[in-house]
């Protein structure tokens, strides 16, 4: 965020370094608008504490000296109302030297999430409960580029975050009610007790998203008596579009509820609880919206690897954009099987394997442990799939046969609730797709460190054959996604590819930084104007996109 040209406070003479759990402390002069920003960028495990303000400016009247909540953690804003300019000296933490902001910086930090939508919000909730929230969290969508369905598998994906968002203005209250709304009149109030949240797993309602986000943090830390609060969502991440809209409230629930209670915990286990506290909705994903949403940096894609948590920096190529486009047909993951069909799948195929090279198979859960277990490449896997599973679909029974276990250990021991009437299995194919995008997305990632001259060429490459495999091995795209994917190639992307789930929701292309214009304006006129998709917001329908950072508190001063 800081640019180390920047110009650098130091703590007046004689005065004290104030206790501060921030590594660093900025202080941002402002424009007639008065307002101003202190950034605080914490570092994670260094627990709460107090960031001073030493300048008289400060509105209301007084307010100058006293100290602001520091969460020591996460990267948070505070937002202040100020009389008049502010100087070097108004700011002092616990470094001598502290990077200083002025005036042009006040948008590229409002950047995150807009001062209009934020002043707009304010005023919301206001009108909503009667007060002024405490403060807001932020939790970004993402784009995954490549490596689709196999994080709940094992593998490393390849997502970044986008700018669009969920964000929540937050207010404790001395009740133990939990209060919910929307910005959007299309998602009702809500009202439940803290204490006994119920997660309706067979309504996928947009309040559940939260409860899942607030339960898990909740049951992390064992509390049965939670304080309550008023929130009020507003989120601008194209629902059911493959870009996280759901993950994104969950995590922005869990960061919620994390800085209500004062709680400590590393954006690692953040990631790792929202990923299972998602389940209590009844979706079987793998982690890696949560884990992008929380460890995203802006700037850089991300290599999300998982047992244990981990996201390397993976430098896009500079001579290319990627661009999203939304299909314009919704797919909403806990509302179908499709998806907990095809986990399921990937259990059974892994299960298979296994006991076909007589490993524990009863131990065995995902694609990649036999791989592991077996000490072998992916591509020696792809060979082992040929060999061990068939091309046809298995019936229930035929697993069982395979396995040596009866219909109802199949249905009760291994199989979800919802895929237990499944009648066919389509193993061979599942894992052909999953062991292929694997390798694709090391490939990937090689390339990019690599940045042969090439590279967008190559990249583009394996994001097509990405889509083919999403498309005949994995049957999760749609004729709307073939289409939109043939149209964009067809007008100048390298590459393009479904990108989420599937079934629905959006493409991603990598596409020349040069072509983009041209490229914009022709897949709007083949794809959205020649039918009544044209009736989809624009800007929501097809973007340029950059990478974006990850998830933020702004505390209200």
């Amino acid at each position: 965020m800081h640019s180390p040209s920047r110009g650098f406070a130091t703590t007046p003479k004689g005065s004290a370094p104030t206790p501060s759990s921030c590594e660093t402390v900025g202080a941002l002069a402002t424009k007639p608008s008065n307002w101003g920003i202190v950034e605080c960028r914490g570092s994670q495990r260094k627990g709460l504490g107090n960031l001073a303000l030493t300048s008289n400016s400060f509105q209301p009247p007084g307010q100058g000296n006293s100290p602001l909540p520091c969460l020591g953690l996460w990267n948070h804003f505070v937002l202040v109302k100020v009389r008049g300019s502010l100087g070097r000296e108004a700011f002092r933490g616990d470094k001598a030297d502290m990077p200083v902001l002025y005036d042009s910086a006040l948008e590229q930090l409002l950047e995150h999430v807009g001062y209009l939508r934020l002043l707009k919000l304010k005023e919301m909730f206001n009108s909503k409960f009667g007060s002024i929230p405490k403060f807001y969290v932020r939790a970004p969508g993402r784009v995954n580029i490549i490596g689709e369905h196999i994080d709940y598998c094992g593998y490393s994906v390849l997502p970044m975050a986008v700018e669009q968002d969920m964000l929540i203005a937050v207010e404790p209250v001395k009740t133990h009610t939990l209060q919910l709304a929307n910005t959007n009149p299309l998602y009702p109030d809500f009202s439940t007790s803290a204490n006994n949240v119920q997660i309706d797993k067979t309504k996928p309602l947009w309040h559940n998203y939260f409860l899942c986000g607030f339960k898990g943090i909740q049951e992390h830390f064992g509390l049965s008596d939670l304080t309550g609060m008023n929130c009020l969502v507003d989120g601008n991440i194209p629902p059911s579009s493959g870009l996280s809209s759901s993950s994104a409230l969950v995590c922005c629930a869990g960061l919620v509820t994390l800085t209500v209670l004062g709680m400590n915990l590393s954006k690692v286990e953040l990631a790792e609880i929202c990923t299972k506290s998602e389940r209590y909705i009844g979706t079987e994903g793998g982690g890696m919206d949560q884990s992008i949403s929380f460890l995203a940096e802006e700037g850089t894609a991300k290599l999300i690897e998982f047992s244990p948590l981990r996201a390397t920096d993976v430098k896009l190529p500079s001579g290319a954009v990627f661009v999203i486009a939304h299909s314009c047909v919704e797919m909403n993951k806990a509302a179908t099987s499709h998806f907990n069909i095809r986990v399921m799948e990937c259990r059974l195929a892994a299960k298979l394997l296994a006991k076909s090279k007589s490993l524990p198979w009863d131990k065995v859960l995902r694609l990649e442990e036999v791989q592991a277990r077996l000490r072998v490449s992916l591509e020696e896997m792809l060979l082992i799939t040929e060999d061990a599973l068939h091309p046809e679909p298995y019936s229930p029974e035929e697993v069982c046969s395979c396995l040596g276990i009866s219909l109802q250990e199949l249905r009760t021991q291994i199989l979800s609730p919802n895929t237990q009437d499944v009648l066919i299995f389509k193993l061979y194919q599942r894992a052909k797709h999953v062991y292929s995008e694997a390798a694709r997305v090391l490939q990937f990632k090689k390339i990019c460190e690599e940045a042969p001259d090439n590279m967008v060429q190559l990249l583009g490459e394996l994001m097509n054959q990405s889509h083919v495999s999403c498309r005949d091995m994995y049957e999760c795209s749609c004729p709307e996604l073939d289409q939109l994917v043939d149209i964009c190639r067809k007008f100048g992307a390298q590459g393009s590819r479904l990108t989420g789930a599937g079934w629905g929701g959006c493409t991603v292309s990598i596409v020349p930084a040069d072509k983009l214009p041209s490229f914009l304006a022709n897949v709007h006129e083949a794809y959205y104007q020649r039918s009544d998709r044209s009736l989809a917001p624009e800007k929501q329908s097809l973007f340029a996109t950059k990478p974006g950072g990850g998830a933020l508190v702004f505390l209200e001063a």
